[in-house]
């Protein structure tokens, strides 16, 4: 690949890397629902699911299920509902934890969840597919390679932006972590948003094939 080709895509995926989006909102959720550990655990959840979509659209299967729109709604709606279900225990779960100390969820649930979040998000599969095929250079050979080698680099790129999403989050709950009250709210209202982020994808449209 051309100096000028990986410098345009270095430029492009750092752009869209700091663009506020359902995986940095997701993760400033969970952060301030659970705190530091539970945030990093599912930035790096997030990263792995991405991972598999990297994955997944280098051998084609992300573009049959982009393609067809039956196999693309299913999974939009597994996704979605898992989301849902997400945000909703998570708002259960704090209004259950009072007047007892607000346990946050451990790292591996969180990095568990984090995975299924990303891997069960077909609009995650569609940006690679519309995103990373525009500098991929035909000529250069191993087109497959190629893509896994971009799609690292932005998935590294959207780590690294929900890091510092997080440790800001982090911040900003620590100076509440002495008023279990707010921190309910503040895990309810994380709840909330998780599940509507799920209604979100629910409602995604399939992309255009041609």
């Amino acid at each position: 690949m051309s100096t000028a080709n990986i410098s345009l895509f270095l430029l492009a995926a750092l752009i869209i890397a700091a663009i506020p989006g359902p995986g940095i909102l997701y993760v400033a959720a969970r952060t301030l629902s659970g705190g530091k550990q539970t945030g990093i655990a599912s930035t790096f959840g997030l990263a792995l699911g991405g991972l598999v979509h990297v994955v997944a659209g280098a051998v084609g299967v992300s573009a049959i299920i982009i393609a067809s729109a039956r196999l693309f709604t299913v999974l939009k709606l597994i996704g979605a509902l898992y989301l849902v279900w997400l945000g909703i225990r998570t708002f259960r779960e704090a209004g259950n934890l009072l007047p007892e100390p607000v346990a946050p969820p451990g790292a591996q649930r969180s990095f568990r969840e984090g995975v299924l979040v990303e891997a069960l998000n077909p609009k995650t599969a569609a940006f690679f597919l519309a995103f990373i095929p525009q500098f991929v250079d035909p000529a250069a050979g191993h087109p497959a390679l190629q893509f896994i080698a971009l799609g690292l680099v932005s998935v590294t790129l959207n780590t690294l932006a929900d890091v510092i999403v997080v440790i800001f989050a982090a911040k900003a709950r620590a100076t509440f972590v002495r008023r279990p009250r707010l921190i309910q709210r503040l895990r309810q209202g994380s709840g909330l948003f998780i599940a509507g982020l799920g209604l979100s994808v629910a409602l995604a449209r399939r992309p255009m094939t041609h």
